[in-house]
């Protein structure tokens, strides 16, 4: 939001249903902005839905397409790229002119593939995000205090059961998987 400049009414296009996706979905629902999810799970459509999400679409649909139709042609001002890969391609074709890609993960790769086109006649700014400086932190954790928001956890593991929580981590959770000692 800070290096975004994020509006009220403006698009932001999420991708999956991780705990930073989420927390994301959250922050731009608090910023009176749009948000629309891309996930691969049908059955964790209603759950983003529940925590704010405008839409949810399907990431084997031509989700560009429709996340320009539910924005009456003007496409996301807001990309957070959390999969990463020939993703970023897709994530250009669903971007409006002069949007903001934040690239946050390497879910599919550690490389990105996306058409010049996309990127150059669309006056896209694609950034890496990586971590932040304190006063950011700072700026969040008051946010978050003062809105309530809450991390949506998945699920809660001891210490000895870490290889099953690797093993939900690995099947893709909806938030946060959380480790006790």
């Amino acid at each position: 939001a800070e290096l975004g400049a994020l509006r009220a009414g403006q698009t932001v296009l999420i991708h999956g249903t991780g705990g930073v996706a989420l927390f994301g979905l959250q922050i731009a629902r608090l910023h009176g902005a749009q948000a629309i999810v891309v996930s691969g799970s049908a059955d964790k459509h209603e759950a983003a839905r529940a925590l704010g999400a405008s839409h949810v679409l399907a990431r084997d649909s031509d989700w560009p397409a429709e996340v320009r139709r539910l924005t009456g042609g003007r496409g996301a001002e807001h990309v957070l790229e959390l999969a990463s890969g020939p993703n970023l391609d897709r994530s250009l074709q669903a971007c409006a002119q002069g949007a903001r890609v934040s690239v946050i993960g390497m879910l599919e790769g550690t490389t990105l593939d996306a058409s010049f086109y996309g990127l150059v006649l669309g006056r896209v700014t694609v950034q890496g995000i990586g971590v932040g400086h304190r006063r950011a932190l700072e700026e969040l954790v008051r946010a978050v205090d003062a809105n309530g928001l809450r991390p949506a956890i998945a699920a809660s593991y001891g210490f000895d059961a870490l290889p099953q929580a690797l093993d939900h981590l690995a099947r893709g959770a909806f938030g946060k998987i959380v480790v006790t000692p």
